[in-house]
């Protein structure tokens, strides 16, 4: 994550998740430590992964010390394994022993969502199709879970409503059918903007392509519908297929000729990275 991103997009979900943890206090620590002492803890992973967030988790403990810092031993991306010492934490006693847990909670999610992406990623290495993430991502942690899904080797789709035109089926609904949705977006919309519209029969499909739509999603379809529906767009629209896309079904849609794969599971249904900060010492 650039610095930039962290401070301006970051930084705010960090300060409300150590005000949500500690909103008058870290009474545990208060009742054992009476004032400052210099420390550091070891940061140990707990399973095979691909770490990410090292940012985000060392800015963690530096907004309760500012002194404080992670000395890493591994890099942002690296493939880590179980039992590896992965640096030191350190500061204050006081923040390395109050931010530990929403320190941690970052670095695993993010860590788990990277490793998930990598696995599935590689399924697709050498197609030319491209793994791209959705919004369905947890409220507020976007800013994380889209740079996790990128740090793993996959794409991010859009990051919010603001970014493109993507018209779905209440879209369609709304603006009377796919001929309408579509000449509404290039009417209004930027036109710096692509257009996708979202599918779910052959018939959408022409339609879709003769309404002039940048990107065609086709979504929730069978391979035998999408091989007929890559066949029937020919190269005249971008094609991205998207609906319950897990390990197993990415593996069969490697010979479609589609350009975009689509996974709401690399944010949604990834498991965190489990990882432990161990050994305390006083320097």
């Amino acid at each position: 994550m650039s610095p930039e991103n962290l401070a301006l997009a970051a930084e705010p979900v960090i300060r409300a998740a150590l005000r949500e943890d500690m909103p008058f206090g870290d009474v545990s620590c208060d009742a054992v430590v009476d004032g400052p002492r210099r420390a550091q803890v070891r940061l140990i992973a707990k399973q095979d992964g691909v770490i990410c967030g090292i940012d985000v988790f060392e800015r963690t403990f530096q907004l309760l010390d500012a002194s404080a810092f992670f000395a890493a031993d591994v890099q942002e991306g690296d493939e880590v394994r179980c039992g590896q010492d992965l640096g030191a934490v350190e500061g204050d006693v006081r923040a390395l022993l109050s931010a530990e847990r929403v320190a941690l909670n970052f670095l695993q999610r993010m860590s788990g969502i990277a490793t998930h992406a990598r696995a599935m990623a590689a399924l697709l290495d050498g197609t030319g199709i491209r793994l791209v993430d959705t919004r369905k991502t947890t409220p507020g942690l976007r800013v994380f879970e889209k740079e996790a899904v990128r740090v793993g080797g996959a794409g991010n789709h859009r990051f919010c409503l603001s970014d493109g035109v993507m018209l779905k089926d209440n879209h369609l609904d709304a603006a009377g059918g796919i001929m309408a949705a579509v000449a509404a977006a290039r009417e209004r919309a930027p036109f710096v903007r692509k257009v996708e519209v979202e599918v779910e029969t052959l018939e959408q499909v022409a339609e879709a392509v003769e309404a002039g739509a940048d990107i065609v999603m086709l979504d929730n379809m069978d391979r035998d519908a999408m091989a007929a529906a890559v066949r029937l767009i020919d190269g005249r629209a971008e094609v991205e297929v998207s609906g319950n896309v897990d390990e197993r079904r990415v593996a069969e849609l490697v010979d479609l000729g589609v350009d975009y794969v689509s996974s709401g599971a690399l944010t949604h249904s990834s498991p965190i990275l489990d990882l432990s900060l161990k050994h305390l010492r006083y320097l």
